[in-house]
Protein backbone atom coordinates (compact mmCIF):
# COMPACT_ATOMS: atom_id res chain seq x y z
CA UNK A 1 0.00 0.00 0.00
CA UNK A 2 1.34 3.31 -1.06
CA UNK A 3 0.80 7.00 0.71
CA UNK A 4 1.30 10.11 -0.88
CA UNK A 5 1.38 13.14 1.60
CA UNK A 6 -0.14 16.34 0.68
CA UNK A 7 0.97 19.69 2.45
CA UNK A 8 -1.15 23.46 2.09
CA UNK A 9 -0.45 26.18 3.57
CA UNK A 10 -1.99 29.73 3.47
CA UNK A 11 -0.83 31.80 1.17
CA UNK A 12 1.70 34.52 1.85
CA UNK A 13 -0.81 37.43 1.87
CA UNK A 14 -3.57 35.95 3.98
CA UNK A 15 -3.33 37.02 7.80
CA UNK A 16 -2.56 33.15 10.24
CA UNK A 17 -3.67 33.99 13.17
CA UNK A 18 -3.06 30.35 14.68
CA UNK A 19 0.32 31.40 13.26
CA UNK A 20 0.30 34.80 14.82
CA UNK A 21 -0.60 32.65 18.01
CA UNK A 22 2.19 30.42 17.81
CA UNK A 23 4.94 32.86 17.01
CA UNK A 24 3.58 34.91 19.91
CA UNK A 25 3.87 31.43 22.30
CA UNK A 26 7.20 30.58 21.32
CA UNK A 27 9.50 33.16 23.38
CA UNK A 28 7.56 33.10 26.63
CA UNK A 29 8.32 29.10 26.38
CA UNK A 30 12.03 29.75 25.94
CA UNK A 31 12.28 29.48 21.75
CA UNK A 32 13.77 32.67 21.09
CA UNK A 33 15.46 31.73 18.12
CA UNK A 34 12.00 31.77 15.42
CA UNK A 35 10.76 35.06 14.31
CA UNK A 36 7.60 33.77 12.67
CA UNK A 37 5.37 30.44 12.09
CA UNK A 38 2.62 29.86 9.67
CA UNK A 39 0.27 26.76 10.23
CA UNK A 40 -0.66 24.62 7.48
CA UNK A 41 -2.07 21.23 6.80
CA UNK A 42 -1.09 17.88 6.26
CA UNK A 43 -3.24 15.22 4.12
CA UNK A 44 -1.88 11.37 4.05
CA UNK A 45 -3.73 9.66 1.51
CA UNK A 46 -3.97 5.92 1.20
CA UNK A 47 -3.33 4.12 -2.67
CA UNK A 48 -3.28 0.37 -3.30
CA UNK A 49 -0.13 -0.47 -4.62
CA UNK A 50 2.82 2.03 -5.36
CA UNK A 51 2.87 6.07 -6.06
CA UNK A 52 3.34 6.64 -9.17
CA UNK A 53 3.86 9.43 -11.52
CA UNK A 54 -0.05 9.29 -12.28
CA UNK A 55 -1.21 9.01 -8.62
CA UNK A 56 0.93 11.69 -8.06
CA UNK A 57 -1.16 13.78 -10.54
CA UNK A 58 -4.47 12.74 -9.47
CA UNK A 59 -3.23 13.73 -5.61
CA UNK A 60 -2.64 17.08 -6.94
CA UNK A 61 -5.66 17.84 -8.38
CA UNK A 62 -7.41 16.38 -5.96
CA UNK A 63 -5.33 18.70 -3.51
CA UNK A 64 -5.97 21.64 -5.93
CA UNK A 65 -9.62 21.12 -6.03
CA UNK A 66 -11.08 19.62 -3.26
CA UNK A 67 -8.19 19.59 -0.16
CA UNK A 68 -7.61 23.43 -0.47
CA UNK A 69 -9.44 26.73 -0.88
CA UNK A 70 -7.94 28.06 -4.07
CA UNK A 71 -8.83 31.64 -2.75
CA UNK A 72 -6.59 31.48 0.25
CA UNK A 73 -4.43 28.42 0.42
CA UNK A 74 -1.49 27.47 -2.12
CA UNK A 75 -0.79 23.82 -2.50
CA UNK A 76 3.06 23.23 -1.46
CA UNK A 77 3.98 19.56 -1.60
CA UNK A 78 3.01 16.86 -3.13
CA UNK A 79 4.42 13.57 -2.89
CA UNK A 80 5.20 9.75 -2.09
CA UNK A 81 5.80 8.98 1.50
CA UNK A 82 7.80 6.31 1.30
CA UNK A 83 10.33 9.17 -0.10
CA UNK A 84 9.73 11.23 2.59
CA UNK A 85 10.75 8.40 5.31
CA UNK A 86 13.83 8.07 3.45
CA UNK A 87 14.92 11.24 3.77
CA UNK A 88 14.14 11.34 7.34
CA UNK A 89 16.02 8.58 7.90
CA UNK A 90 19.06 9.62 6.27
Amino acid sequence: MGRVVVEVMPKPEILDPQGKAVVGALPRLGFTQFTGARQGKRFELEVEGDVTPEVLAAAREAAETLLSNPVIEDVVRVADASAEAAEVSA
